[in-house]
């Protein structure tokens, strides 16, 4: 199993627009997936009470009651974390992760707070020790636009691997109004919002194997 975790103490950075279409995306691959709900407004449970029954099951879990065992047979774990987290607590959600998925606005603001938030990720022992890896996700782009330009800056000096961009589009919303991600649509007509995906999705399976392999968790 992988377990990736989706944080930053900024609020309103998109974690669970992340955390569901991963999510989304490793259900519709054929993966046994469960969605960890971590923050009290439980925006990502809700998101799975609007799921169709036509599209793959997802395990919804309430870890926002504090009750954080992994379930048995699922193959990824994903961790919508809450906003604010506090250091301690972030260690505690640290201990079962073998991504750490940071997603970035392009704004100075979520930029000065993600880069602080990325130092402190950088000390924990385990990062430091390659059983868990890290990865930046730049948010809500907009194509050539200044914003985004200054976000690509300011995250390559964050000494964590920017792994792309997720473009500003409004089918994200439409989609979660409906319990639905980018790939529970399998159509010609998707496949290039998809795209934004594959470098997340490929360094989560790279990365996470290779930190699961060094915490003996690959079974």
């Amino acid at each position: 199993m992988i377990t990736v975790l989706v944080a930053n103490p900024k609020g309103g950075c998109g974690k669970t627009t992340v955390a569901t279409n991963l999510a989304a995306a490793f259900a519709n691959g054929g993966l046994r997936t469960a969605l960890a709900d971590a923050d009290r407004q439980r925006d990502g449970l809700h998101w799975l009470k609007l799921r169709p029954g036509a599209v793959p099951r997802i395990l919804g879990l309430d870890w926002a009651k504090g009750d954080r065992k992994s379930p048995k047979n699922v193959d990824r774990l994903v961790v919508d974390c809450p906003a604010g987290l506090r250091p301690w607590r972030f260690r505690e959600f640290v201990a079962h992760a073998d991504v750490v998925i940071v997603p970035v606005l392009p704004s100075p603001f979520d930029e000065r707070t993600t880069e602080r938030f990325v130092k402190r990720i950088l000390r924990n022992k385990a990062v430091r020790k390659r059983r868990v890896a890290v990865g930046l996700v730049r948010n809500r782009i907009r194509a050539r636009s200044r914003a985004a330009d200054r976000l690509e800056t300011a995250t390559a000096r964050m000494n964590a691997p920017d792994i792309g961009e997720i473009r500003d589009r409004a089918l994200y919303v439409d989609l979660a109004a409906n319990g639905l991600g980018v790939f529970d649509l399998p159509t010609p007509r998707i496949e290039t919002i998809q795209a934004d995906w594959h470098p997340l999705l490929r360094h989560v399976e790279t990365a996470g194997w290779e930190a699961a392999g060094r915490r003996g968790r690959t079974g």
